[in-house]
């Protein structure tokens, strides 16, 4: 599956999942946390609308990334970056958190694999 960002405007991040079958599950993941009100919708052909909404109480100065991924297989399916407050310019911060956030969907990953075999 394949995701491509459509647009980000009036507080809605929005996006296309291409190259599915069913509907997809997908959750949207910030400081480890799963974000509420997530809607997809099918379009047509395979192609599914993602909205994601973000909310005004999760923004303050700072990096703020957003991963994308499927509930199903845990698997990364994309992910966004906010920056507020003041302008960085070559910053890695965004990219530190992205890691943050990709290892922490690892770490839960790896638990729930290492329950299930045990």
């Amino acid at each position: 599956m394949r995701l491509v960002k459509t647009a980000l405007r009036e507080g809605v991040w929005r996006g296309e999942l291409h190259g599915g079958g069913d509907t997809p599950k997908v959750t949207v993941i910030h400081q480890g946390q799963p974000l509420e009100g997530v809607e997809i919708t099918e379009t047509g052909d395979g192609i599914f609308a993602l909205e994601v909404p973000i909310p005004a109480g999760l923004l303050s100065d700072g990096v703020h990334s957003f991963v994308i991924a499927d509930t199903d297989s845990d698997t990364r399916l994309g992910h966004f970056t906010i920056i507020a407050g003041q302008p960085a310019d070559d910053d890695l911060r965004a990219e530190i958190e992205l890691l943050r956030a990709e290892l922490d969907m690892l770490k839960k990953a790896f638990r729930r694999h290492c329950l299930e075999t045990t």
